[in-house]
C-alpha cells in the first residue's frame, strides 16, 4: 500500500468503504449489529498518510509546556459521548483561560474516511480518538505523535492498561478507558434449561462446548452465539498455547495448524448444535443489537466486551453476567487475559502545539473533573485513583464491569500487540475463510491455509 499520494489515498478511503459492515462500534446506540458489536475488520486505514506535511489549524508555542493556543480535538461517539465530551472540553477551558479547543464530533461510519483525508492533506486535528485496530497504521507511518516525549503522565494507571498504546517503543496513545474480552451469560436461559452457571475461575474451552450443547439439547435456547471471528478470542485461545496473533516487527505469531485447530474446535460446535446453523449465524451477524439472538433470549451465552454490557443490558431489558473466557488447562490464571483500551486519545505528529495536546490528554485521563463528566461511558477509568473517586457515582451496570476489571487484576498477563499495518482485517477473514468451513464448502485445513496466507500477504 502506498505510505502517500492522492492515488493512495483514494484506495484506502475506498477499502475502508467497502469493508465498513465489518467494523466494530465502541458506541452503544441500538441500531448496531451484532458484527458491528464483536470485530474490527479493516486494513489499511491510514496507508495514505504524507509523512512530513504541516498543518496550519493549531497555534501557540511547541516549546512551551503550558496548555495554550488552540487545539482541534476530533472523536467519534454517539449522543451521549458527544454531551460528555463537549462538557469536559468546557470544564478544561474553564481552568484554563487561555486555551481555545475546536471540537471535531463525528460518526464511525465517516471518521476514518474524514481522518485518513485530513491527514494526507495535512490537517489532521491536534488530538484523535484512536482506535487499536488503526494505532499501528497511524503510528508507524509517522502521523502520531510519541506521547513519552512531551510529558505523557501514566504514572497512576493500573498494571497493564499501558501498553495498549506502545508500538516499538514509542507511546503513540494513552487509554481513555479500560476493557476486556468477556463471555455474556443470560441466567433466565440458564434456569429455564436447567443448566448451572459454570465457575469461570476453572472452565475450559471443552466446559464451554459441553455446556453448550446441553442447553441446546434443552430446547429452550441455542446454548452460545459463535465466536469463530472473535479477534479477542481467538487471541485468547493462541496465548494459552504460548503463541500470539502478531509479533513485532509485523510478523504473524502462529501457523496454519494453529487456525486449523481454531477452526476445528468450531465445526465440533456446530456438529453438536451448541451454536446455531450456518445461515442462522450469517443473518444474526446482520441484525440490530437489540434484535440479536442472544438479546431477545434466543441464545444463552455470547462473547463481548466488558465495557458493552451496559448497552446489553437496555438493550435486553435483563441483568446480565459477565463470565472470563475459558482457559485450555482449567486455570484462569492462565489463560492469558489482558486490559484492551476502549479507545485511545492520540496527538498528530503535526501539531504545533505538542505540548499543548498531552496537557489536556493528560488532564482527560488524570482529572476527577474528567471522569464525573464521562463515568465509564468511554470504558472504566484507566487511573487507579480516579476509578476509585468515581465509582460510586457509576450506573449498577458500570459498577458490576468495574468490579470486574479490578477482580481478574491478578490474571492480567501481557497486553497483545496491536494489529499491525495490514493486521486489522483479521476478523473479516477469520468470519470468511471459517463460515465458508461451516457451510460445507471448504475443509478446516484449505480454510486455514487460505485465511493464513491471505492475512499474510495483506501485511
Amino acid at each position: 500500500m502506498a505510505a502517500d499520494g492522492r492515488s493512495g489515498l483514494c484506495a484506502v478511503v475506498q477499502k475502508c468503504r467497502t469493508i465498513r459492515r465489518f467494523q466494530r462500534r465502541e458506541d452503544t446506540t441500538m441500531n448496531i449489529s451484532r458484527r458491528h458489536i464483536l470485530t474490527i475488520g479493516t486494513a489499511g486505514v491510514a496507508g495514505a498518510v504524507i509523512a512530513g506535511c504541516s498543518r496550519g489549524g493549531g497555534s501557540g508555542d511547541s516549546g512551551d509546556s503550558d496548555a495554550s493556543g488552540t487545539l482541534q480535538f476530533t472523536w467519534w461517539g454517539n449522543e451521549v459521548r458527544n454531551e460528555n465530551t463537549t462538557d469536559a472540553l468546557d470544564a478544561y477551558m474553564e481552568e484554563n483561560s487561555d486555551v481555545s479547543i475546536e471540537p471535531q464530533p463525528g460518526e464511525w461510519a465517516s471518521y476514518w474516511d474524514r481522518l485518513a483525508t485530513q491527514t494526507a492533506g495535512g490537517t489532521a486535528p491536534d488530538i484523535i480518538q484512536m482506535d487499536m485496530a488503526f494505532i499501528s497504521e497511524y503510528g508507524q507511518r509517522g502521523a502520531l505523535l510519541d506521547l513519552s516525549e512531551h510529558g505523557a503522565d501514566t504514572s497512576k494507571f493500573i498494571d497493564g492498561s499501558v501498553e495498549s498504546g506502545e508500538i516499538e517503543g514509542a507511546l503513540y496513545g494513552i487509554s481513555a478507558g479500560i476493557n476486556t474480552p468477556v463471555v455474556c451469560v443470560n441466567p433466565d436461559a440458564f434456569a429455564a434449561a436447567g443448566v448451572d452457571l459454570p465457575d469461570d475461575m476453572s472452565w475450559t474451552w471443552e466446559d464451554w462446548l459441553e455446556i453448550a450443547t446441553e442447553i441446546s439439547a434443552s430446547g429452550q435456547a441455542v446454548g452460545t452465539s459463535a465466536f469463530l471471528s472473535s479477534p479477542a478470542l481467538f487471541s485468547a485461545w493462541l496465548r494459552q498455547q504460548g503463541k500470539e496473533a502478531f509479533l513485532e516487527g509485523s510478523r504473524l505469531g502462529f501457523e496454519v495448524d494453529d487456525v486449523r485447530g481454531w477452526f476445528e474446535l468450531h465445526q465440533r460446535f456446530a456438529d453438536a448444535d451448541a451454536i446455531a446453523s450456518p445461515s442462522q449465524i450469517t443473518e444474526d451477524a446482520t441484525k440490530p443489537l437489540n434484535e440479536s439472538d442472544f438479546v431477545v433470549g434466543n441464545t444463552a451465552m455470547a462473547s463481548f466486551w466488558s465495557n458493552q454490557l451496559e448497552a446489553l443490558e437496555a438493550a435486553s431489558g435483563r441483568e446480565l453476567t459477565l463470565l472470563r473466557f475459558p482457559s485450555i488447562d482449567g486455570d484462569a490464571t492462565t489463560r492469558k487475559a489482558w486490559y484492551k483500551a476502549s479507545m485511545l486519545w492520540s496527538a498528530s505528529a503535526t501539531t504545533e502545539d505538542p505540548e499543548g495536546a498531552v496537557a489536556l490528554i493528560n488532564w482527560w485521563v488524570n482529572s476527577t473533573t474528567a471522569a464525573e463528566i464521562e463515568l465509564a461511558e468511554r470504558g472504566v477509568p484507566p487511573n487507579g485513583e480516579v476509578a476509585d473517586a468515581i465509582r460510586d457515582q457509576l450506573s449498577d451496570g458500570q459498577q458490576r464491569v468495574s468490579a470486574f476489571i479490578d477482580e481478574i487484576q491478578p490474571e492480567i498477563a501481557e497486553t497483545e500487540i496491536a494489529p499491525p499495518p495490514g493486521g486489522g482485517q483479521l476478523p473479516t477473514l477469520l468470519e470468511r475463510h471459517g463460515m465458508e468451513m461451516l457451510f460445507g464448502d471448504s475443509s478446516s485445513a484449505d480454510a486455514a491455509q487460505g485465511f493464513h496466507d491471505e492475512l499474510a500477504a495483506g501485511m
